[in-house]
């Protein structure tokens, strides 16, 4: 499993429109092949700094399956628009459960 890290910085006084966009696009994420699961986190020293979340079976299904999907189409005609810049997307892969 990997895990996809996308840090979004949002317009100013966008914030209520883009969490509500998030919040539609829940299903395009809960039917895309390999997702598992996704959240989305908000900065406390910067509020309009967030941090999508989104666990995939494998890089292929975020990049490859869900990227070149109409649902990647709609998930970013429902937010794309409050976005500052473009997001910062990283994967990451576990290699230690502390505790």
């Amino acid at each position: 499993m990997i895990t996809e890290i996308a840090e979004i910085l949002v317009k100013p006084g966008s914030k209520q429109q883009f969490e509500a966009g998030v919040t539609q696009a829940v299903p395009l994420f809960q039917r895309a092949r390999g997702c598992r699961s996704m959240k989305l986190e908000r900065g406390i020293e910067n509020a309009d700094a967030y941090r999508l979340v989104v666990e995939w079976d494998t890089l292929e299904d975020h990049e490859v399956h869900f990227r070149g999907s109409e649902d990647f189409q709609a998930w970013r005609a429902l937010v794309g628009g409050f976005f500052a810049e473009p997001p910062r997307v990283s994967h990451t892969c576990n290699v230690l459960d502390g505790f």
